[in-house]
């Protein structure tokens, strides 16, 4: 991964980011593109748990909750004017 490239861990940063593509070809990562990120899929910071803990993004009408690990996985990029 290039440095310039951000992933959804980073998102509080963002606020607003489209998925460009999920790394890795595991369960995990499957999963996460079943869940809906796929590629120029709108996402929305909404919270994060105290000390690092999970995230919580909306994306498709709904709302879910990633560890770190898992967000991770998702690069980014961010939207302007959003």
């Amino acid at each position: 991964m290039a440095d310039s490239q951000k992933t959804l861990a980073d998102l509080s940063e963002i606020v607003v980011a489209k998925v460009l593509t999920v790394l890795g070809d595991d369960p995990v990562s499957e999963r996460l593109r079943e869940m809906g990120f796929t590629p120029n899929t709108t996402v929305y910071f909404e919270r994060q748990a105290p000390f690092g803990g999970p995230i919580i993004v909306s994306l498709r009408n709904y709302q879910l909750s990633l560890r770190p690990s898992e967000a991770r996985l998702i690069i980014i990029e961010g939207l302007s004017g959003a």
